[in-house]
């Protein structure tokens, strides 16, 4: 289950991709803009300050993030973006760190760009951190006899999750788009006694936390702490650098 507090608890490192993508998106007066899984709407309302006269759709699956959206005057629904399609006035899709929950969101981007009108544009960020330490770390731990049969269902996410910047650029330009894609590894630079720990914990760990009781939960992080630490060592003035890979694509259609 998503929890917008945990997810907010480090909005400033986790907004700075989507300003980065946003820059690249060159609508100038779009008619609707819509951000596909838009989360606790926290940066939705960004579009609507860029953007005033345009109408902002959002739509998340979490029932929790969608609520936590309202509240700060998001008119989001709960809805599927596997699903979703374009309504006829739409100039801009956006999507920040979501399409990658769907395996064949690349055939979705391209099917996006085949529904949109020309001149339009999608936008899209996904994480490219499922090689890192920490998903290494708790990978290891998932796989400890204590745990194991408890998180079996569990799809761990390593290595194919995301594809290169090229991958996805040769897929939208084959569907008739002007593309701009990157990759960037922010080094963020956390504090608090366990800062790997706590960003995982709103994101890599959900499905963990849902399946353990709360004793099971806090033993399986005590396991985790050690490796964390070992990965990534605080510094003597108590920073803790912590690499993220991040994957861009921007998309005109033509």
């Amino acid at each position: 289950m998503w929890d917008p507090d945990v997810y907010l608890a480090f909005a400033d490192q986790r907004a700075r991709p989507f300003y980065d993508l946003l820059a690249r998106v060159g609508a100038e007066h779009p008619r609707r803009v819509v951000d596909l899984g838009c989360g606790p709407g926290n940066l939705t309302v960004e579009l609507a300050r860029r953007w005033p006269d345009a109408t902002i759709e959002a739509l998340d699956n979490s029932l929790e993030m969608v609520a936590a959206a309202r509240e700060r005057g998001v008119d989001a629904t709960v809805g599927d973006l596997r699903t979703w399609t374009p309504q006829p006035d739409t100039d801009v899709v956006l999507s920040n760190s979501a399409v990658h929950w769907v395996p064949e969101h690349a055939e979705l981007m391209v099917r996006w760009a085949g529904e949109l009108a020309p001149g339009s544009w999608i936008g899209v960020q996904v994480p490219g951190a499922f090689d890192s330490p920490s998903h290494a770390a708790v990978r290891a731990v998932a796989r400890r006899e204590a745990w194991a049969k408890k998180l079996s269902d569990i799809p761990f996410r390593v290595g194919t999750v995301v594809d290169t910047p090229m991958h996805y650029a040769e897929q939208l330009i084959d569907a008739g788009c002007t593309v701009d894609a990157w990759e960037t590894t922010y080094l963020h630079q956390l504090r608090g006694e366990h800062p790997v720990l706590d960003w995982i914990s709103g994101t890599a760990l959900l499905a963990v936390r849902e399946r353990l009781s709360e004793e099971d939960w806090q033993q399986f992080r005590a396991e985790l702490i050690p490796l964390l630490a070992d990965a990534y060592p605080p510094r003597p003035d108590g920073t803790t650098f912590f690499p993220f890979r991040r994957i861009f694509v921007v998309a005109q259609v033509n």
